[in-house]
């Protein structure tokens, strides 16, 4: 493959500018706050598409962040940090590390890649870190490969044969407080040391840049809209993202919101009696998560209060209600929620209504958890650093 030169590279991009326009949902296009944050959406996946450009090698993997909040590609959950490498097929690869104390550590096979091909497709193998063998430290050790490797005694795990990408899933609950794992990766049949990356390769990876960011950016910004079309508006459904790359272990509800200032959703579900994780989590209408590192946007099974009759109540709106499980809808009158449950064989819709949000209180029953401005300033502020001590870099 012939050298790609910079000009070259931005006259590739420059496409991206009309396509991502005719993407937005008509009824966006005249609105130049969405538009320009459409723009911002290309960025994210230009950034994402970058990263694998100067330093992904699937001869050489390393783990590199695949979506968060400087990444906002894919509707990422606010409490999962997601990590992916780029692998070859039929490797043997080694993984070391320190599991931590999240919630969960999983790691997922995928191929073909979805930021390669725009297309969306089920995992092809799961491996959950708490099912190996974890020393009095919490480290682990563990080969993935077509078949064990001769005389290996310890971890393994098998290598699916059109595997191409590793992601990892690590999803915190109580943030700041939980200790991050920390993983490497190696591959084993080839030899250690790198070298200068040939030209041949290096211009193949430049020369995937504007696809990925195409496929990254342009994937969901219709969403909301389609939610809406649906007739899910202030509405939820159960949906199934098992061909989309989801967890084989999880399952979802989600709908589009609509409000005013003065106006609130009140969403009320029973918590199963047995599971693993559960969060809610609003988007924008781009379907871009709400930024959860510096609003109440998002809630866990660690951070919401559950009623003493084990319903979990939750109040979405612009104007703060003065109660615990609130759901700030940072500045966006639209968008979407969407709920997840892990490791349950129950699956509840939770039920949801509109009233004022001066109404809130008198709809919610007595024992409610309420808190005041401060407290509530106190909380946003421990939210934000909180945020910041996860390691997504």
């Amino acid at each position: 493959m012939a050298a790609m030169n910079w000009e070259e590279l931005i006259d590739q991009l420059r496409p991206l500018g009309e396509m991502m326009r005719n993407r937005v949902p008509e009824a966006l296009r005249n609105d130049p706050h969405v538009m320009q944050e459409s723009v911002r959406l290309l960025l994210y996946g230009l950034m994402r598409a970058t990263t694998d450009a100067v330093i992904g090698d699937r001869n050489h993997p390393i783990f590199v962040p695949e979506l968060n909040i400087a990444q906002n590609i894919f509707q990422p959950n606010a409490d999962t940090i997601y990590k992916t490498a780029m692998i070859g097929r039929g490797g043997t690869y080694r993984l070391r590390g320190d599991r931590g104390t999240v919630r969960m550590l999983i790691l997922a096979q995928m191929g073909p890649d979805t930021l390669r091909t725009g297309q969306h497709h089920p995992v092809l193998g799961q491996l959950d870190f708490d099912d190996l063998t974890l020393d009095d430290q919490g480290r682990f050790d563990v080969v993935i490969s077509p078949e064990r490797p001769a005389g290996h005694a310890g971890d393994w795990h098998e290598l699916h044969a059109e595997a191409e990408k590793f992601m990892v899933r690590i999803v915190g609950c109580d943030w700041g407080r939980e200790r991050e794992p920390r993983l490497s990766i190696d591959r084993l049949d080839v030899a250690p040391a790198k070298g200068r990356v040939p030209l041949e390769d290096l211009a193949f990876r430049l020369s995937e840049i504007p696809a990925i960011t195409r496929n990254c950016a342009l994937a969901f910004p219709p969403k909301v809209q389609q939610l809406r079309d649906e007739g899910l508006i202030n509405a939820l459904k159960v949906v199934d993202f098992s061909q989309m790359s989801g967890l084989s272990r999880q399952s979802y509800y989600e709908g589009a919101y609509d409000l005013g200032d003065d106006e609130a959703l009140i969403t009320e579900v029973k918590i199963p009696e047995s599971v693993g994780y559960w969060s809610l989590i609003l988007t924008n209408e781009l379907y871009e998560t709400t930024d959860w590192y510096n609003n109440q946007s998002s809630l866990n099974d660690s951070q919401a209060i559950v009623d003493a009759d084990g319903v979990f109540r939750a109040v979405i709106s612009a104007r703060d209600p003065g109660v615990h499980n609130w759901l700030d809808t940072s500045g966006y009158p639209r968008g979407a929620v969407q709920g997840r449950w892990f490791d349950t064989d129950e699956r509840p819709t939770p039920t949801i209504r509109k009233v004022k949000v001066d109404a809130v209180r008198e709809a919610l029953p007595a024992g409610t958890r309420l808190v005041s401005a401060g407290e509530r300033e106190k909380a946003l502020r421990d939210r934000r650093s909180a945020a910041q001590l996860r390691t997504i870099w």
